[in-house]
């Protein structure tokens, strides 16, 4: 199995340039080709080929279930009134913290995708105790970043108003962790949003979207408008992020660019190694990882229990 480092910055310190930035701005090209190179050797590893391995089975999987994705979510969370039907690990959360069961959690999938992607990770946070997992679609065709944002913004008030929690969850894969994170900068969503958790999203862009000559990706590219937009001012902001960042992305090219570096976002950064774009909203570390976050969280923000978001280095098996 994989690892996973988890590095929490409270932020990048003001004046100092973040890693994506960095590179565009000072060692370009020359330090660009060697990062790209020392990505390309970790994929030759042992635990790269097991990576692209698992990719390949869950890619295929994924294609199966994706018919089924483009239906409405239509999950109802179960009036409650006894506790007898859970499992140990259910009624635990739900004993121990009774709003961490309940509060929502909001999954949006990425671009071209659909909210089939995240089979096994609603599946297993039910399994963990968490009552209302939702998924959204929004159109394979949307082209605008922005626009995408705003309709997460209706989708979310809709969601409040259906559940009587006044703040969610948001999990992002890919293009839908930056779409949760444009409403929660740009918006004024961290007033509704108490934890973004994205997996695979190209925080400084990604260089694929060079060769797709279309507005969507015109944004995606690294420097680009909407990104120099994302880099202004966020004081006040509530929202807590988590940016988990693989080594074997195929899609987040430089692959550090999976990180989230601004200095007025509480951010935690957890590198996971030998894991695949798609793979990793499957993957057994990031899914525990993501439980235990969300059963320990305080609605201010703040952690209850300490080692969740550590802010020490650390390494843990996936």
């Amino acid at each position: 199995m994989s690892a996973a480092t988890t590095t929490a910055t409270g932020s990048t310190p003001r004046g100092c340039i973040a890693p994506g930035r960095a590179l565009r701005a000072s060692a370009g090209l020359p330090a660009a080709a060697r990062m790209i190179g020392a990505d390309l050797r970790r994929m030759a590893t042992p635990r790269g080929l097991r990576g692209i391995a698992v990719e390949a089975a869950w890619l295929t999987a994924h294609l199966t279930m994706y018919p089924w994705g483009v239906l409405r979510d239509r999950h109802e969370p179960p009036e409650r009134y006894d506790l007898a039907d859970l499992a140990p690990h259910q009624r635990g959360l739900v004993l121990g913290d009774v709003e961490a069961a309940g509060t929502p959690i909001l999954l949006v999938h990425g671009m071209l995708d659909n909210r089939a992607i995240f089979a096994v990770l609603r599946h297993r946070l039910r399994r963990r105790g968490f009552e209302r997992v939702f998924a959204i679609n929004y159109s394979p065709l949307t082209n605008d970043l922005r626009a995408a944002a705003r309709d997460l913004s209706a989708a979310i008030e809709e969601l409040v108003a259906s559940t009587g929690y006044e703040r969610i969850h948001l999990v992002g894969h890919s293009l839908g962790g930056l779409i949760a994170r444009y409403y929660v900068q740009r918006l004024d969503g961290s007033q509704r949003v108490h934890t973004l958790v994205t997996l695979g999203t190209p925080h400084s862009g990604t260089w694929p979207a060079y060769g797709i000559p279309v507005q969507l990706c015109r944004q995606l590219r690294p420097g680009s408008e909407l990104y120099a937009e994302l880099d202004l001012p966020t004081p006040g902001c509530r929202t807590r992020f988590v940016a988990y960042w693989s080594d074997l992305d195929q899609v987040v090219i430089p692959h550090r660019n999976g990180r989230l570096e601004h200095p007025d976002l509480s951010v935690r950064n957890v590198h996971v190694r030998g894991v695949g774009h798609m793979s990793l909203p499957i993957q057994g570390a990031v899914v525990r990882d993501i439980a235990a976050l969300l059963s320990q969280l305080d609605p201010d923000g703040s952690t209850r229990q300490a080692g969740v978001t550590s802010l020490p280095t650390q390494d843990a098996a996936g």
